[in-house]
C-alpha cells in the first residue's frame, strides 16, 4: 500500500526519477517546469527542505512499497490556519483513486500535524481529473483562479474547511 511521507533529503533521487518519467504527461495539463528545473534539481530539493524546516510549507511524497514515488502533495504558504494545496500523480496510477486517497490523507495531516483549518487548491478548467479529485476529497468551488498561476489557463479555486467532515 502506498504511504504519504513528509519529504526528506533521501527522497531526492526517487522524486527526480518521478518528475523525469512523467514530464511529458504533466506538461499536457500544467506548464512544463523547463530544463533548468531538472539541471538544478538538487539545489531546488534543498531549498524545498529549507522552506519546510522554516514552517512555511510542507511537502509530501506518495511512496510505493518498493520505494518509487507515485505522487507529490504539497502545502504552500502555511499561514493563519490556512494553506494552498498542489499535487501531481504518476501517469501509470492516474484515474485509480490514488490522488483522491492521498489528498484526503493530506487533509487529515494538515489538521493534526500542521494545525490547519482551511485548504485551497486551484485547477485549470480543462483539468477535469483534478476537479474530480478535489470534489471527492471534500473541496467546493469558490471562484475563478488567476490564469497567471495556472500557466495562463483559466481556472477555478476550490476550498475545504478542515473542521468539517467531507
Amino acid at each position: 500500500m502506498p504511504e504519504l511521507k513528509q519529504l526528506n533529503a533521501g527522497h531526492a533521487p526517487a522524486v527526480l526519477a518521478f518528475e523525469l518519467a512523467n514530464r511529458a504527461y504533466f506538461a499536457a495539463s500544467v506548464s512544463d517546469r523547463g530544463d533548468e528545473f531538472y539541471h538544478h534539481f538538487a539545489d531546488r530539493h534543498s531549498a524545498l527542505l529549507a522552506e519546510q524546516e522554516a514552517g512555511v510549507c510542507a511537502f509530501y511524497v506518495l511512496v510505493a512499497e518498493e520505494g518509487s514515488v507515485l505522487g507529490r502533495f504539497n502545502l504552500y504558504d502555511l499561514e493563519d490556519g490556512a494553506a494552498d494545496l498542489g499535487y501531481r500523480v504518476a501517469q501509470h496510477v492516474a484515474g485509480r483513486g490514488v490522488a483522491t486517497a492521498a489528498v484526503r490523507e493530506l487533509c487529515r495531516l494538515a489538521t493534526v500535524r500542521h494545525g490547519l483549518r482551511t485548504l485551497r487548491a486551484a485547477t485549470a478548467l480543462a483539468n477535469a481529473a483534478s476537479q474530480k479529485v478535489l470534489t471527492k476529497a471534500g473541496f467546493v468551488s469558490v471562484g475563478p483562479a488567476d490564469p497567471a498561476g495556472l500557466g495562463g489557463k483559466p481556472g477555478t479555486w476550490y476550498q475545504r474547511d478542515l473542521t468539517l467532515r467531507p
